[in-house]
């Protein structure tokens, strides 16, 4: 990864005091940014941010803004140990809540992860501006989460649970505005009804709130009832808000062609990215002009359609492990070989080519790498065998290591993170999924041999896609007509296009190209029993199914009994007619006519 695309991508933040601004002003000061990484629970981290930035250029980069993962505020108030395992902005323990004199390390990096938001959960005044407090120096702003719809959120009472308790989040948020440096911003969920929603998001706004975000489910809309987000919520919201509000919308993006079209139905500032950026962390980055040559082995185009295109999962597997290697391990990647293209031809040592990719030599195993928070380096030992550690050191070394690596917020992720980026081959590629399944966070060079064997697979795909297509050029040479034989079939019959098929069909791309996760919706969850009704939603169901039954029967019965009228008004028009014309013929012509 060029440190081109990193570097200077965007400004140092000023060392002397800061002026806190507010709404937009505070907005406009931190680059008006248009696309923004959304905050979830252990994702979302400096590693898997710098990546999704590391795609845009210097300019689309200030368009960008990211949060972390959403953080306990209770806990990090309470537990150094805790804050050092999930906000390391220098490498020293987070212990002072003024700006450390250290040199900048990964999270709140002015040169690598600005602009910046926190976010917390938390129903204490109190516990929230004493965390946010910690934070503060290193972020732009600190955002309260009124989201989360998981039951941990319900059991411990906060994120999208606390929306009764207007009371308790109009306190926490005017605290902050009232006492903390940086502007404090939310984000909720819809409500049942268009009018409770402004009113929500008017009070968060009155209690100090600078920037609001708007997920357009409401909290039951969860996994398997995620279902569509509502835009027009966030376009009512929009119009009826103050117009110098920043608004920043969520859900239903699950592409870069999505996000346009977002803007405009919604009418936000800025649109943000959660599951979709999880499964494409290129998804804010622009299709790279046809003609670009130094794209052509990152970005796959089809050869059918050049307009069809993605971001190679390979490609972005290994610049994410290099951003892993050189930022969180502070070590030089392996060197690797250019990505595999099938017009690619490697010489051999007889003098023949083969297309097979030499073995990627072998990274430094995170066991041999210091990750406690000073990173110091370990003593070399020499030759001498009274020298070297016993096997009892060797054990407390390797468990301090293991320790250190699993409470390190970058490589606890990796797994999970590569588990969803993978998707789209993990049913397919049995032996890919078992390997990572197996990769442990104290054992990088477990995570480069699933590396090396995804860049094998998709290898095997590129190769045969090109036959295929080779295939039918030359058919369509040799006969003039088009290979139907050869080409991918879509599938039979028409598609529901309000399905999530439908869905399916429009993103889809070959399994070594990144592409969102399309759930079923509700309604097909159901009937292939993946989801089921509880008995409350089930007496709901059937009598909203009773009155839609009813409301059907009156709607039938109303339009034959229009089409009686109809028929009745029709047959006196006509015996009126037929009077008339009776009356105005001579009686032979009458006689004839009738």
């Amino acid at each position: 990864m060029a440190q081109s695309v990193l570097g200077g991508a965007v400004p140092a933040a000023n060392s002397a005091k800061r002026v806190k601004l507010t709404g937009r002003a505070f907005y406009e000061s931190i680059g008006s940014p248009k696309m923004i990484v959304a905050p979830m629970v252990d994702r979302s981290e400096f590693a898997w941010r710098l990546l999704t930035r590391s795609y845009l250029d210097k300019e689309r980069s200030k368009e960008l803004l990211a949060y972390t993962p959403m953080l306990h505020a209770r806990l990090f108030r309470e537990q150094a140990k805790f804050r050092d395992a999930h906000f390391q902005p220098t490498k020293e323990s987070l212990v002072s809540k003024s700006r450390s004199e250290a040199e900048p390390f990964l999270d709140g990096n002015p040169s690598t992860d600005r602009p910046l938001f926190v976010q917390f959960c938390a129903n204490k005044p109190d516990d929230l501006l004493e965390a946010a407090q910690y934070v503060a120096p290193y972020c732009d702003a600190v955002d309260l989460n009124l989201g989360c719809p998981q039951g941990i959120a319900r059991s411990g009472h906060y994120g999208a649970f606390l929306q009764e308790d207007w009371d308790t989040i109009h306190s926490m948020i005017r605290k902050l505005r009232d006492e903390l440096p940086v502007p404090v911003t939310a984000k909720m969920r819809i409500l049942d009804t268009r009018e409770k929603t402004l009113d929500y998001a008017r009070m968060i706004l009155d209690a100090g709130a600078s920037i609001l975000t708007v997920h357009g489910r409401r909290r039951e809309q969860k996994s398997h009832n995620t279902g569509v987000a509502d835009w027009s919520m966030i376009r009512y919201l929009r119009d009826n808000l103050p117009p110098e509000t920043v608004l920043f919308a969520n859900g239903n993006i699950l592409n870069y062609t999505d996000i346009e079209p977002c803007l405009r139905a919604t009418g936000a500032d800025g649109v943000m990215s959660a599951e979709g950026n999880l499964s494409d962390p290129t998804i804010f980055a622009k299709p790279p002009p046809i003609d670009a040559v130094k794209a052509a082995r990152e970005y796959w185009r089809d050869s059918q359609n050049p307009e069809i295109g993605g971001y190679r999962i390979d490609g972005v597997f290994r610049r994410y492990m290099d951003i892993i290697h050189r930022y969180v391990l502070e070590q030089e990647p392996p060197q690797r070989l250019p990505l595999y293209l099938p017009e690619d031809a490697i010489p051999q040592s007889n003098g023949t080519a083969t297309t097979t990719p030499p073995v990627v030599a072998s990274p430094t195993p995170i066991s041999q790498v210091n990750t406690s928070p000073d990173h110091a380096t370990a003593p070399e030992v020499d030759g001498d065998d009274t020298s070297r550690p016993s096997k009892k050191q060797k054990r407390s070394h390797s468990k301090k290591t293991q320790v250190a690596a699993t409470h390190n917020p970058n490589l606890k992720a990796m797994q999970g993170h590569l588990f969803q980026l993978l998707r789209p081959m993990l049913s397919t590629h049995i032996p890919i999924r078992d390997a990572l399944a197996k990769a442990r966070a104290d054992n990088i060079q477990a995570f480069e041999t699933v590396l090396s064997m995804v860049e094998e697979a998709v290898r095997q795909g590129l190769v045969e896609e090109h036959t295929t297509t080779v295939l039918a050029q030359q058919k369509v040479k040799d006969n003039g007509e088009v290979a139907n034989d050869v080409v991918e079939e879509l599938g039979s019959g028409e598609v529901d296009k309000k399905s999530s098929a439908a869905t399916r069909e429009k993103y889809k791309r070959p399994f070594w190209v990144c592409q969102p996760h399309i759930r079923p919706l509700p309604d097909e969850a159901i009937k292939i029993g993946a989801m089921t009704l509880s008995k409350k939603e089930k007496e709901k169901l059937a009598q909203e199914e009773g009155l839609e039954k009813g409301n059907q029967k009156k709607k039938e019965e109303e339009a034959k009994s229009q089409a009686a009228v109809a028929d009745a008004l029709q047959g006196d028009k006509s015996r009126v007619e037929r009077e008339e014309i009776l009356h105005e013929l001579p009686r032979e012509e009458a006689l004839a006519c009738g």
